[in-house]
């Protein structure tokens, strides 16, 4: 029995996205910058990309640029501001952003720039008036992510917002667990950068998108031809980005549906390990992505050296069942988790950060047996007496 449940760190893609790229690879392989038939085809399915791509956020399609994933979409949100200036400003980043965010954050920290970022709570929210706080007068750029993929936690997106657009700041979100999850419109939000990956959503790996609204400028970060309106040089991948592109209309049309039944299943999980003693739900249970469920494992009685969440996941890869111990980009680190730290755990209950990310094939039985592994390779690995009850 083998039983998936990895979704944030990728997704298989549909079997309508595979049909569709393998059409695309046959028969429009064109370059869409030529000006020939070739090239004119590549561009229209380039173009029909663009607006499905912006139709998932109700956004104008000239105000999406393709990239190679979101890593790119947020190194180009948070450098093409920064490049803007000749003099170091200040940047306000979350203590729980994606290494995407993060590591940029720091290379700007070492020419000069100044960045705070902003502590969370401990279900990893963080607090608006910290924002407001924060906030200087050089205040160029606010990024704060909106799903957080190792606890799940969801961010007070449009009052954050707000509040940098009342001190002038630019705001960007790294909303790639959100997009095809949860509803995201732009007219709505006070977003000017937004985040988005292909393969978080059922689409291939290697594209995504950053959003850029309208009198929003940005530096590039590639030089070359001059595509995506010259913030994202080089050849587009056509067939890439139109499997992204029909990913983002399915799951448009699905979201409503799956998104509540994803909630079913991820409170039904929860439910049934939640008193199981030595693993604590990490993450806030209220405000939270709708296929993301998180724990510790906390055998520190027993000896904390033993059983990070590293060892759960092998165990469970044993028994036919993926899951991820912390983000899926750190997983080859046996280190603590800085999210986990970030919200005030100790060390040792940091290195036992795991979770279960649900998808569109997941089933209710898929829960249950998962539960029970979970369980019965818990019993094993601590003495029984401490597990009397499970």
């Amino acid at each position: 029995m083998q039983i998936y449940l990895d979704h944030s760190a990728t997704t298989p893609p549909s079997d309508e996205v595979i049909a569709l790229m393998q059409t695309v690879m046959t028969q429009n392989w064109g370059n869409p910058s030529s000006i020939h038939e070739w090239g004119n085809r590549a561009a229209m399915i380039l173009e029909r990309s663009r607006i499905q791509v912006a139709h998932l956020i109700n956004a104008p399609p000239e105000s999406i640029i393709f990239t190679s994933g979101g890593t790119e979409s947020d190194n180009l949100a948070i450098m093409g501001v920064a490049r803007q200036y000749s003099q170091p400003q200040h940047l306000i980043i979350s203590a729980v952003e994606h290494s995407a965010i993060s590591e940029p954050a720091k290379l700007l920290e070492q020419s000069g720039w100044q960045i705070t970022r902003l502590p969370v709570d401990s279900r990893g929210r963080i607090h608006p008036l910290d924002l407001q706080a924060a906030i200087q007068p050089n205040t160029v750029l606010v990024s704060i992510i909106y799903g957080q993929s190792e606890v799940g936690t969801l961010q007070p997106i449009e009052t954050l917002g707000k509040i940098a657009h009342t001190h002038g700041a630019l705001f960007h979100t790294d909303a790639v667990q959100v997009a095809g999850r949860l509803p995201l419109d732009i007219q709505q939000l006070p977003v000017d950068l937004l985040s988005l990956s292909s393969h978080k959503l059922y689409g291939p790996q290697g594209a995504g998108a950053l959003y850029v609204r309208e009198g929003v400028r940005l530096t590039p970060v590639l030089a070359g031809g001059g595509q995506e309106l010259q913030l994202r040089s080089g050849t587009q991948a056509v067939p890439i980005l139109a499997g992204f592109g029909l990913a983002c209309q399915l799951a448009a049309q699905d979201m409503v549906t799956e998104t509540s039944r994803l909630i079913r299943l991820r409170d039904h999980l929860f439910d049934l390990l939640t008193d199981v003693p030595y693993l604590l739900p990490t993450g806030d249970r209220l405000n939270r992505l709708p296929h993301h469920v998180s724990f510790c494992v906390t055998p520190k009685p027993i000896n904390p050296a033993t059983l990070t969440g590293k060892t759960l996941v092998r165990q469970l890869n044993l028994a036919g069942i993926g899951i991820s111990a912390g983000s899926a980009c750190s997983s080859g680190k046996l280190s603590p988790s800085p999210i986990l730290l970030a919200m005030g755990y100790d060390e040792i209950t940091a290195l036992g950060g795991i979770r279960f990310t649900l998808g569109r094939d997941t089933t209710e039985a898929d829960i249950d047996w998962t539960a029970m592994v979970v369980k019965q390779v818990l019993k094993r690995l601590i003495p029984c007496v401490a597990l009397a009850r499970c």
